[in-house]
């Protein structure tokens, strides 16, 4: 008996149609974007969350978003000529506004909400703001992440100071969240008009 009908035969991907190969990327290609869309997306609401534990004076909450060994460090900008901007800012082991580990973000958390704190009372009106977020590099599962940052800050009644500049950060995976390893904040004036810089960025 003569078999009417096509017959199968298992073909590699290599040897698939042209159209069949090209849907298959174009689906890989979609997959990563899809991928690279949430990360985004959850490196987004992390920071703005974050924003708001700050906004709300919620210190030690925000406090617990920073792994166990973390660097908070703001380095010291001046002015330079062009043909100099690698010496703008200070280098990691000179000077600097801020070059702290948890222990120390610990003991200003426990000073700023002291009631003994008079610098913070009344307490200071905030709004912290960070936009143009990027994702720079990826290593397992810590990313670098930049973006750039306004705080803005009011006391009493004409107590106003504005801090502007680029914020880079190391994200640490950790469950469905993420954890702060390394925080660098690069300031873009060089003057600091305000009477203290007891607030955290």
């Amino acid at each position: 008996m003569q078999t009417v009908g096509p017959t199968c035969k298992r073909i590699t991907p290599s040897q698939a149609p042209s159209d069949c190969r090209n849907a298959r990327h174009l689906f890989e290609r979609k997959s990563r974007m899809l991928l690279n869309a949430e990360t985004q997306y959850q490196i987004e609401q992390f920071f703005y969350a974050e924003a708001a534990l700050l906004d709300a004076h919620r210190h030690e909450e925000w406090l617990d978003l920073f792994t166990d060994d973390c660097r908070y460090w703001m380095p010291v900008r001046q002015a330079t000529l062009a043909k100099q901007s690698e010496n703008e800012f200070s280098k990691p082991d000179e000077i600097a506004f801020f070059n702290e580990d948890k222990t120390s973000l610990g003991y200003r958390v426990k000073k700023i909400e002291s009631p003994y704190a008079w610098g913070e009372s009344p307490r200071p009106r905030t709004r912290h703001m960070c936009s143009n977020i990027r994702v720079l590099s990826v290593d397992g599962d810590e990313m670098t992440t930049e973006c750039a940052f306004v705080f803005y800050r009011t006391q009493v009644e004409a107590d106003v100071d504005w801090f502007v500049g680029r914020r880079e950060d190391v994200l640490r995976r950790v469950g469905d969240s993420f954890k702060i390893v390394k925080r660098s904040l690069f300031l873009d004036q060089t003057i600091i008009y305000a009477k203290n810089m007891n607030q955290f960025f």
